[in-house]
């Protein structure tokens, strides 16, 4: 469609659009080729202008993305497949370590395993950060899987992984919170409490 060509954030844009408009008024059967087109425009200006910045969001909750964590296997912390980000299990990795060590249930509480689950986001948002160069490219949250290394008799694995899901809706309100699963398990790598996937749409 024309409109598709005319998406340009000027005011030259918006001029010239609106007075072809008029214009095509002057000639008896133009306006609704004319009009339609017009509104298009300034309905997708609109979303345009309204659109969150995730960097914005992210300044607003007093959060830094740190550097990329580094990658401890034969694999790559992002692959795309059309329009969906699939990012590999992420670990609550911070200032060159991993953290949140132990079991919750045992020696951790509910409460440190969902900011073990928060910063596996954290890390996550990095690493797509790294592969996509801008956050704001990112349209939903499709899937979290959430692995919880728990203590004998704890189910409270999805109390757990909601400091991921809690975490990705205060960036991107209902697109951030996407389907899920939250799992117990007995060991993680490095004796990490929290591991994290994530798959997004962009």
């Amino acid at each position: 469609m024309l409109s598709d060509y005319l998406i340009v954030n000027t005011m030259v844009t918006d001029t010239i659009l609106y007075s072809y408009t008029l214009l095509c008024t002057i000639f008896k059967g133009m306006e609704s080729y004319a009009f339609p087109i017009y509104n298009e425009y300034k309905s997708m200006q609109t979303i345009k202008e309204h659109k969150m910045d995730v960097y914005a969001k992210l300044k607003e909750l007093n959060i830094t993305l740190p550097d990329p964590s580094p990658v401890g296997g034969i694999y790559k912390p992002v692959r795309q497949a059309g329009n969906y980000l699939y990012v590999s299990g992420q670990v609550p990795w911070k200032d060159g370590g991993l953290v949140f060590i132990g079991r919750i249930g045992d020696d951790m509480s509910i409460e440190e395993g969902q900011e073990a689950a928060k910063l596996c986001t954290l890390n996550a948002l990095s690493h797509l950060n790294d592969f996509l160069g801008d956050l704001n490219k990112i349209k939903s949250v499709v899937k979290i899987l959430g692995f919880v290394r728990s203590a004998a008799g704890f189910g409270k694995q999805p109390d757990v992984i909601n400091g991921a899901s809690g975490f990705l809706r205060d960036i991107w309100g209902e697109d951030g919170v996407g389907a899920r699963s939250a799992i117990g398990v007995s060991e993680l790598p490095g004796n990490i409490s929290v591991e994290v996937e994530f798959i997004f749409e962009i």
